[in-house]
């Protein structure tokens, strides 16, 4: 699978770093003013929360994950995407780099 392109990009050159490194991004804007991020998640668990609707699109690797109020986790491999609410949260779990890009709804 080859890697998303994408055309008329504004970068946030500095790197949001969450949970001591386990998770870093890039923050960046389209030509639309939509906002999106890139990053890695490392190897770990972790809980994020959100402020805004998110949906995680993997573009490598890959990564299980469970929203809140759900005892499941399910799976998110290369191509495949989930979506968690606003004002939620949802728990990863990552043996490999998962590799993302974030769109803010």
């Amino acid at each position: 699978m080859s890697a998303p392109s994408l055309a008329n990009v504004t970068l946030n050159p500095k790197a949001n770093v969450y949970f001591d490194g386990k998770c870093v991004s890039h923050s960046f804007t389209l030509a639309d003013g939509t906002q999106k991020s890139a990053g890695v998640v490392l190897p770990a668990q972790l809980t994020f929360n959100t402020g805004a609707a998110e949906v995680m699109e993997c573009v490598a690797g890959g990564c299980e994950y469970k929203l809140a109020g759900s005892d499941q986790w399910l799976s998110s491999k290369p191509g495949e995407r989930f979506a968690i609410p606003a004002n939620s949260s949802f728990d990863i779990r990552v043996a490999e780099a998962y590799h993302y890009i974030c769109h803010y709804a």
